[in-house]
């Protein structure tokens, strides 16, 4: 399986420089994958080096707390749409969600999607920060603000992305809202676990093999079980059996 259209290739860093940009907008056109994500001040840059590319420009605002205005997050999303961004990528406010106070949360969320219109939004949640009630509930939050995506991390906090999370989530908001796993995912075999646990975007800071490289692991590791098996077995296996091995 290429899963390069689910990769959502990320820099984020503080350290980020023109020159580091240019090499990961190439390894993206390089690989195909399906978008990008950069800060604000770089989305002109990544405009410039992606264009004749199929590949989005996804721009974080609010980031990476979330503690910023509703008109800031607003503000910040707009210049990005303008200087070429394709999505925008919000922080949930994580304070108001442990406040309880869930009438500001909506509103600083609808707010950003209203003032973006056909733009899609990916609302962060920082799951690493919250509960499992906390992650439920911001989940019921951005189905009520119209949120395009929500993403678990922002790969700045204690840790990122877990299986078990997105399938909460994923319980949560079923088919309303899309999912967007993000960091600790840097490998083919654990992009597949999130991909078949329901998420339609895989967020990483590194590129994800998705070549037959990955296929020929894969089926080496198939073919050494089939082998360990069959030598600790009758040579009467049924070939049916034998074939379920492979499967």
């Amino acid at each position: 399986m290429d899963i390069s259209n689910y990769i959502d290739f990320t820099l984020l860093h503080a350290t980020t420089t023109e020159r580091d940009i240019i090499d990961f907008c190439y390894k993206a056109k390089e690989n195909k994958f399906y978008a990008v994500c950069v800060n604000s001040a770089y989305v002109p840059l990544a405009k410039q080096l992606l264009e004749n590319t199929n590949i989005k420009i996804s721009s974080v605002i609010g980031f990476p707390l979330g503690a910023t205005s509703t008109a800031a997050k607003i503000f910040e999303a707009k210049k990005a749409i303008d200087d070429g961004a394709d999505e925008i990528e919000m922080v949930i406010n994580i304070g108001l969600v442990k406040s309880k106070n869930y009438v500001s949360v909506l509103r600083d969320i609808t707010d950003v999607k209203i003032a973006i219109g056909k733009t899609p939004l990916k609302v962060i949640l920082e799951i690493s920060e919250l509960n499992k009630n906390e992650v439920i509930k911001a989940s019921e939050i951005c189905i009520d603000a119209n949120a395009d995506y929500i993403k678990t991390s922002t790969g700045f906090s204690k840790n990122g992305a877990t299986l078990t999370v997105v399938k909460i989530i994923k319980k949560t908001v079923r088919n309303k809202i899309k999912i967007i796993a993000f960091d600790g995912i840097n490998d083919y075999e654990t992009a597949l676990k999130y991909i078949d646990a329901g998420v339609e975007r895989i967020g990483t800071i590194l590129p994800i093999e998705t070549t037959e490289n990955s296929l020929q692991i894969r089926n080496t590791k198939i073919y050494r079980r089939y082998i360990e098996t069959v030598q600790n077995s009758d040579y009467s296996m049924p070939i049916q059996q034998k074939k379920q091995i492979l499967e």
